[in-house]
């Protein structure tokens, strides 16, 4: 039985004391000046939480597996957690990073149960408080005395969620178990990412490892907390084989039908193009909203919708664009890349890719619907493709190394668009250059609104190169 630390109050306590910190600083909570050890070590880490043990609740950090607090008899366990405004909608929080949990520990988690394992016993009682990093770029540990206490919650999951976790611990539990102690094959367990719902590991061997919940988890709680709730699903899913099981039935019921059937089959009316593929997913699934974002169960997970489209001969018609460069995550010269959106995008999400069969490239709605496959990006993908762009990106912003080079045709002559605009792209990694690259997108030619070291230029984002979608499309069977 894990034992508490003992640190005992009541939950009227703990909601006077915590309510006394909200909209201060965490320098202005310090009462017994845990800030001025950041004098000798600059770059500690977990002052936050720090601060709000030893300054507020007056217990002193520990590494202990049991949960730090005893509320009314409920041991609960404490984690001071970042919050950042979203980059998509600034009106939002967004967690800052993954929550640690406790240590994947293979001479122990082999012998033990999901109810009583160290695991569940650090999730089953939460009390999370929450702070806003109110910075773009990584800061040194006497700064976060200037980041305000924002909110907390006690948070218990719901049997549903549970649920999940259990079968993720699982994974990984029994993984571990199959290995019969043959540490050699340790490594492969940051491989089983793919296979899990809320939770990764990390760091990888040979470090040990801790268990994580994945940053859009607690992304979605932070969201449901300050903001409300996402749509939920009719049907719960604990395991993505339960979901390729609903999107096998999906598509046995729905192949080759057209769009247009399709949006006539769900009552849908509107502009017909590749946003539709979304759509129809959220109603094939038997939601009603946009977005597969706006579905808490995608939302958490990080299973992100993607059209794509194939000639009837199979090949891709398009590259595809990721996501928004973050300037002034790159312009931060400290960022590593483990903390980065880059690499927070390709280990966190994976992508459900909606594939139609295109008949008329004029008329998407003529394009019949062939169903799903699954495509996440492994440890060596990240490491070969994606590091390499972000690194050259940041060489080029921080040794101001940027520059805006003209876009010429085949005769050397610079291209003018239909609005009379010369072309120009900044000399950030081109599709020639790898599978990942950069490339600008705005709905207006003529604005520029994106500015890096005084260039002024399109917003730029992260894009993957179709001919690689191709490929993987074809290794992998429909689910």
């Amino acid at each position: 039985m894990i034992k508490s630390n003992e640190h005992k109050f009541t939950k009227q306590q703990i909601q006077e004391l915590l309510e006394d910190c909200l909209n201060k600083t965490l320098g202005e909570i310090d009462k017994n000046n845990v800030f001025g050890r950041t004098k000798k070590n600059p770059k500690i880490t977990g002052i936050a939480g720090d601060v709000i043990e030893q300054s507020v609740f007056g217990y002193a950090a520990n590494s202990d597996a049991a949960p730090d607090l005893n509320i009314d008899g409920i041991l609960t366990e404490l984690k001071t957690t970042g919050i950042r405004l979203s980059k998509k909608n600034p009106k939002e929080y967004e967690a800052k990073e993954p929550m640690s949990i406790t240590a994947v520990s293979p001479n122990t988690i082999t012998g033990e149960e999901f109810p009583s394992s160290r695991f569940w016993h650090k999730l089953a009682h939460l009390l999370l408080v929450y702070y806003l990093y109110a910075s773009d770029k990584t800061v040194l540990a006497s700064e976060y005395a200037n980041f305000f206490v924002k909110g907390y919650q006690f948070l218990e999951f719901s049997e549903e969620d549970k649920s999940i976790l259990e079968q993720d611990w699982l994974i990984v539990r029994n993984f571990i178990r199959s290995l019969n102690n043959d540490e050699s094959r340790y490594p492969e367990i940051s491989h089983l990412r793919d296979k899990l719902l809320f939770i990764d590991t990390a760091p990888k061997w040979p470090h040990p490892p801790r268990f994580r919940l994945k940053r859009t988890v607690v992304s979605n709680i932070v969201q449901k907390h300050f903001n409300g709730s996402l749509e939920q699903l009719p049907k719960s899913y604990n395991t993505f084989s339960e979901i390729e099981t609903k999107c096998h039935e999906i598509t046995s019921k729905y192949k080759n039908k057209t769009v247009a059937e399709l949006m006539t089959e769900f009552s849908i009316a509107g502009k017909i193009d590749k946003a539709i593929g979304e759509r129809l997913v959220v109603r094939m699934f038997g939601g009603t909203s946009k977005k597969m974002h706006d579905i808490e169960l995608f939302n958490k997970i990080g299973l992100l919708g993607k059209t794509i489209v194939l000639t009837e001969k199979g090949r891709r018609t398009e590259d595809m664009k990721l996501f928004r460069i973050n300037f002034d995550e790159i312009a931060n010269i400290d960022e590593a890349f483990d903390n980065s959106d880059f690499f927070d995008y390709f280990a966190e999400n994976q992508i459900l890719c909606i594939i139609f069969e295109e008949h008329d490239n004029k008329d998407f709605g003529k394009n019949t619907f062939l169903g799903f496959k699954r495509l996440s990006f492994s440890d060596e993908f990240i490491d070969l493709n994606v590091k390499s762009v972000w690194e050259r990106i940041r060489e080029l912003v921080i040794y101001k190394e940027l520059k805006d080079m003209p876009i010429l045709d085949s005769k050397g002559n610079q291209r003018i668009n239909k609005t009379g605009v010369p072309q120009s792209a900044p000399n950030f990694p081109k599709s020639s250059e790898g599978l990942i690259f950069v490339r600008g997108d705005s709905s207006d030619s003529t604005k520029k609104p994106e500015h890096v070291n005084g260039i002024s230029m399109y917003r730029q984002y992260i894009w993957i190169k179709g001919s690689y979608l191709s490929q993987k499309m074809d290794e992998k069977d429909f689910i």
